[in-house]
């Protein structure tokens, strides 16, 4: 049983708890470990703890960026302990893992873990379609980063199983979700209309509204398709901005696809 999903580990403080992770990893068939810059790695004590899941260590990515550890995702699962704004969609870990397995069929999921201290900051879930809650006594929520790590690992193990035991389960939809860099693009294209339109947050602290266009965008689950429809419709607001009178300059990385769905 193989299935395409990341596990990603943000700034991990501990090499112990990499091998521990590696070895929940192991025997919950996971395969695909991504390393944010870890304190220590590789470490004796990361090899000691994997207790024979050498070859998850072995194979592990150690990368610079949450950015280039989620390169070409598509749906993105982030582990939470604390309570968040309501903007955020939230899912019982069980419910979570079967949507990542099925969305693992048509582009590579990941997992996100923060670190052992601090969690995921705001800033990295920006990328989350859900947030994932596993249930705990309220009195005392935390979880060991390895522990976490296997008990989503467990339920991802057991939707596995129930997919590959069910027959005439519905394929996924053939158009992949947008990856992370394609949403930043559109993010980053929104906010330069808003700007050229003067359609800025008018509260007090005039600093919330990009992130709740973000949460609302990223719950739509917007497909690479979608995501050129919108592109196309922000190049046509420039365009006739331009004929307007006003000029506008559009550099080499703000490139839209063929696939705009005619809307350009």
């Amino acid at each position: 049983m193989s299935v395409n999903i990341r596990i990603v580990l943000v700034e991990p403080s501990h090499p112990g708890n990499i091998g521990a992770v590696a070895r929940a990893m192991k025997n919950m068939a996971l395969e695909q470990l991504i390393l944010v810059r870890p304190k220590l790695f590789p470490h004796a004590e990361a090899t000691a703890r994997a207790s024979g899941a050498d070859d998850i260590l072995a194979a592990a990515r150690v990368v610079a960026s949450l950015d280039e550890a989620l390169e070409n995702c598509g749906f993105i699962g982030a582990t939470t302990s604390r309570e968040r704004d309501q903007n955020f969609r939230v899912l019982d870990v069980r419910e979570a893992a079967v949507r990542l397995v099925s969305e693992a069929r048509r582009a590579p999921a990941a997992l996100l873990f923060g670190a052992e201290r601090t969690g995921l900051t705001n800033e990295e879930l920006d990328a989350a379609h859900v947030l994932i809650r596993i249930p705990a006594n309220h009195a005392y929520l935390s979880l060991n980063l390895a522990m976490a790590v296997q008990l989503v690992a467990y339920e991802l193990f057991r939707a596995c199983s129930e997919a590959e035991g069910r027959s005439g389960e519905p394929a996924p939809a053939a158009v992949p979700l947008a990856s992370p860099a394609e949403m930043q693009r559109l993010y980053s294209h929104l906010a330069e209309v808003m700007q050229a339109v003067d359609f800025r947050d008018r509260t007090q602290g005039g600093t919330h509204l990009m992130a709740r266009i973000r949460r609302f965008l990223q719950r739509a689950e917007l497909d690479h398709n979608e995501v050129n429809i919108l592109r196309g419709f922000l190049t046509a607001i420039q365009s006739r901005r331009r004929h307007a009178g006003e000029p506008h300059r559009m550099d080499s990385s703000d490139s839209i696809d063929d696939d705009s769905g005619g809307m350009e």
